[in-house]
């Protein structure tokens, strides 16, 4: 009997540009719709969006090159590739596979939505990650839709949105808000306007002015994500998933970046990238377990292995044992267990598996020779302090994100706007701009005479 392989799936999302804060004020219940504003295509603004969307244990790193010294290490549950794109052409039957009924897939429906569109074109096609109640919830409700009411759902979704225009910057949420109404009125006016008889016909035809090479730019001038993930059915970037391979284990998503890789190759040499020197404006964001959790068990786990070791330590030594340890070690440990944010003594494991380890441990530690515990010991201190550099490094790192996020999404223009009346008010505005007390535009003699004049 034949076994269907799960395939490397690509998905797709449209995004236009780069940039992030909450649209103030917006109702809980939105039946009528708004609009997402675009977003930095930047790891840290996608860490905190997977979250803010339900997505736990997770987080979005950035990739700088695609083999395997770069990538495999991090093993990556899913991938999103941000390019400038130019029109694709598929076949129709390109999309007609019983496979990518078995995908997680939404069309993307509303502009700028296409950050949180391949977040859960990616996410919800990852079966053993953490998700919220309320996530598992649209994913149930909406498995049996079609990818057209998917991708409406989602636009729809006050939730999605207020996470999404959360990183948002202020001015964004205003481009987006005034085109909208833009939108709306000229849709207005076209309803309105009363219809004109066509013109008369000739027998000479004009031909229409051809574009400008600026036209055309701005036209194409357009950013898409595709997503790649391991999954039973297709991967794609337009009316559904389209495959890039299949997995040799159906079981396993093991070397499923050995299948992407070629695949994203080829993508950046078909928009621009490569060794000519062409256009490199993409990027490559890669969904991976979160560093800080990861960090921090392991740390914990060392806690853990020192606690059982002392145990042994005060029964086979009850008249006391620090003398016969490395002094130096001795004092540093109190410092080198704890972190800016947990103390030296156990703390909470955010990996369900660990229990395994830690018994594992502990156990060998019980049988462990009288005469090796000291050694024990000193390995267990020395391994310490790279562990907690590691958890510090993620942990300035979470901080350095915070601080962009805040400087991203705060509004300077209240700021700007009263600053620039307050130096009008004094009378500085114009001298700082060169010109005179009516507003007028000094000549350049006159502002030399006037600066050797004061000096």
């Amino acid at each position: 009997m034949d076994i269907q392989q799960p395939p490397v799936t690509q998905q797709s999302t449209a995004e236009d540009a780069p940039s992030a804060s909450e649209i103030p004020n917006e109702p809980v219940l939105d039946l009528a719709g708004g609009p997402f504003a675009v977003i930095e295509s930047d790891p840290g603004v996608f860490t905190t969006l997977t979250r803010k969307l339900g997505i736990s244990g997770l987080e979005v790193v950035e990739i700088y090159d695609i083999e395997p010294w770069a990538v495999d290490h991090l093993r990556p549950r899913g991938l999103f590739f941000c390019f400038l794109w130019h029109k694709d052409h598929h076949r129709p039957s390109d999309f007609k596979d019983p496979a990518a009924e078995r995908v997680w897939f939404a069309n993307q429906l509303i502009d700028d939505a296409c950050a949180s569109q391949a977040i859960l074109n990616v996410a919800l096609n990852c079966p053993d990650i953490d998700i919220s109640r309320d996530l598992k919830n649209f994913r149930v409700e909406t498995e049996s839709m079609s990818s057209v009411m998917k991708g409406l759902a989602i636009s729809n979704s006050p939730v999605f949105r207020r996470a999404h225009n959360s990183l948002a910057r202020p001015a964004d949420i205003r481009g987006a808000r005034n085109a909208l109404a833009t939108t709306a009125l000229d849709a207005l006016k076209s309803k309105t306007r009363t219809t004109k008889p066509p013109p008369p016909k000739t027998s000479k035809t004009r031909k229409p002015p051809a574009k400008t090479n600026t036209q055309v730019e701005n036209q194409e001038e357009s950013y898409h994500f595709i997503g790649y993930v391991p999954a039973f059915g297709k991967d794609g970037l337009k009316s559904g998933p389209l495959e890039v391979g299949e997995l040799e284990d159906p079981t396993s998503t093991r070397g499923w970046m050995d299948i992407v890789r070629p695949v994203i190759k080829m993508k950046m040499r078909k928009y621009g990238g490569g060794a000519d020197g062409g256009d490199i404006r993409f990027n490559l964001l890669a969904l991976v377990d979160d560093h800080y959790q990861a960090a921090s068990d392991e740390l914990e786990l060392l806690k853990r292995e020192k606690k059982a070791l002392e145990r042994r330590l005060d029964e086979a030594y009850p008249g006391g044992w620090s003398n016969l340890v490395d002094s130096a070690l001795l004092a540093a440990s109190s410092e080198s267990f704890a972190t800016s944010v947990q103390p030296d003594t156990p703390g909470p494991l955010f990996s369900q598996s660990l229990g395994s380890r830690k018994m594992e441990k502990e156990m060998a530690i019980l049988d462990l020779p009288v005469r090796n515990l000291i050694g024990a010991w000193e390995t267990c201190a020395r391994a310490a302090m790279p562990a907690k550099i590691a958890v510090e490094d993620e942990i300035t790192k979470s901080i350095r994100e915070h601080t962009d996020h805040v400087k991203r999404t705060h509004d300077y223009e209240p700021f700007l706007r009263e600053f620039f009346t307050s130096l009008h008010n004094e009378g500085l505005l114009n001298p700082l701009l060169g010109r005179d007390e009516n507003g007028k535009k000094l000549p350049a003699n006159r502002k030399t005479k006037g600066k050797a004049s004061r000096s």
